[in-house]
């Protein structure tokens, strides 16, 4: 597996140009931005391919009756171009446009190169949490409990992946989901996203691609966030139960700073609800992102965001039901009406983005996340303590570090297209006070069960290669490597502390027809 892939790897950095292959790149006449998932079709033919994060495409069309190429993409005007025109200036510019039911595509021999859950998909669904997101991914489904203050619960084709353990969960390649966390390993709760602020989802079941490592049991999701806003927004929201929410999302600068493919955003969201329970949830969320674009060079592209998030509420977990049968309490009531938590996360994500002369993307991302954490529980009721009650308190706080540096070429091997990505990756987690305790009405202390420091590191490497046999078949092929070094002070035995490394080594091979 290791020579099959250098040797893919090695041939593929030969740009050996097939008889009728067709590179360009696609931007928005607006602001001079880069679009992604423009449909390329040549025709006559059924042969298509769709534009990358950079706006750039490559299809190879061995065809000697083609005639035109048609650009085609969600919210944008069609442009049909003769083969000659295009080879003349292969630079597209698409015009903006309201959405009309013409200009969607149903294409059946799209690939796994395009799945994705785009703008349109996230506009028309109304969905008003980004965790709800989480269910246009096919197969995917989670359920709430406790409120909405907590990470919901994931199932993929049946599989639980309970709050983020076995489902891979970035937000722009920021990892969502958190290692050692105080509730459950994985832990990804996705409420600092405003749902509005997306711009498209991708995803992929399965362990099978080497660019995900840890986590990727049952698949990965990537949320990506919009560089730039249409227009300005602002939605007031209410409903029952005293329930309601605020978001605005602006645009900051001129129309000449867009000209010059700058842009720069800020999202809000408030959010209340006192639920239908007996006893209010006082739920209360506060959301602001910040985006800002701005090229810094003819070929690289800066992207800087920034969040914050803060979230408090009150719970009512699971009750028995012979407590509601015998008139304990009413079907909305509670065992224990001090369940509840508050958690707070800041995110500050950094992106560099350059194409190279040779038509391939260079990526270098740095990312930094300070995260809390305090939720109040209660299981088992009075199982275990008949007195006091078994409530637990998880609490942690936590800084993350990391890096993701990637390189993508499109070439070619003969006739056949070929896609080469190798990247690197570095994630350093410093987890302070991670805590289990017995506790009562929240605050009050019992016997601390678990208390300590967490530092866990996880380097990385790939390589992977997708080679493009035909308009039914695609072979992905690739590698991965993962490092990683953990420690444990436990405060509950004199600072005592404890380590554990492992490596592991994924070869990685897909076939799709």
């Amino acid at each position: 597996m290791k020579h099959v892939c250098l040797i893919l790897f090695m041939l593929s950095s030969y740009d050996i140009l097939a008889q009728h292959n067709f590179k360009g790149t696609i931007i928005d006449a607006k602001n001079n931005l880069p679009i992604e998932g423009v449909t390329i079709s040549i025709m006559p033919g059924n042969n298509s391919s769709f534009s990358d994060e950079r706006g750039q495409f490559r299809l190879h069309h061995n065809y000697t009756n083609a005639a035109t190429i048609h650009f085609s993409c969600i919210g944008f005007e069609s442009v049909i171009l003769s083969i000659d025109s295009f080879k003349r200036n292969n630079l597209i510019i698409l015009s903006q446009q309201e959405t009309q039911l013409r200009d969607i595509i149903i294409n059946a021999r799209a690939g796994q190169e395009y799945k994705t859950i785009s703008k349109l998909d996230i506009k028309v669904r109304g969905v008003n949490n980004s965790q709800e997101i989480l269910r246009m991914v096919p197969g995917l489904f989670i359920g709430q409990h406790q409120g909405g203050g907590k990470a919901e619960q994931i199932f993929v084709r049946g599989f639980d992946c309970d709050h983020g353990t076995d489902i891979n969960i970035t937000a722009d390649g920021i990892p969502v989901n958190l290692v050692s966390q105080a509730h459950g390993q994985g832990y990804a709760d996705m409420h600092f996203i405003i749902p509005e602020t997306i711009e498209n989802v991708d995803f992929q079941k399965g362990p099978y691609n080497a660019s995900k490592g840890n986590f990727t049991t049952s698949g990965f999701v990537d949320l990506k966030t919009k560089n730039i806003l249409a227009n300005n927004t602002l939605k007031i929201e209410g409903g029952m139960f005293d329930t309601y929410r605020l978001m605005g999302m602006f645009n900051l600068l001129s129309e000449k700073s867009l000209s010059k493919k700058q842009s720069l955003y800020v999202a809000t969201e408030l959010g209340y609800s006192n639920g239908f329970f007996q006893f209010p949830q006082d739920f209360r969320r506060y959301n602001l992102f910040g985006k800002f674009i701005t090229p810094i060079s003819k070929n690289t592209q800066l992207s800087f965001s920034a969040s914050l998030f803060k979230s408090k509420w009150n719970a009512s977990g699971q009750i028995p039901d012979r407590a509601v049968n015998n008139g304990t309490i009413d079907f909305f009531g509670a065992i224990d009406n001090t369940e509840g938590g508050k958690t707070d996360r800041e995110n500050f994500n950094l992106q560099f983005i350059s194409s190279l002369p040779n038509g391939s993307i260079l990526k270098n991302q740095l990312y930094f996340t300070k995260y809390h954490f305090d939720l109040h529980t209660n299981f088992t009721f009075y199982l275990e303590d008949t007195i006091n009650g078994d409530q637990i308190r998880q609490k942690e706080g936590r800084n993350l570090f990391g890096y993701n540096g990637s390189y993508r070429h499109l070439g070619e091997i003969g006739n056949l297209l070929v896609t080469t990505e190798a990247g690197i990756g570095l994630r350093l987690d410093n987890i302070n006070n991670l805590e289990l305790s017995h506790t009562i009405d929240r605050y009050t202390l019992l016997n601390r069960l678990a208390y300590g420091n967490v530092f866990e590191t996880n380097i990385a490497a790939y390589i992977s290669e997708s080679i493009k046999l035909s308009n039914k078949i695609n072979i992905n092929t690739g590698i991965r490597f993962d490092q990683f070094f953990n420690q444990y002070t436990d405060h509950l035995k004199s600072d005592s502390n404890f380590s554990a490394n492992s490596s592991i080594l994924s070869p990685k091979l897909s076939v799709y027809f």
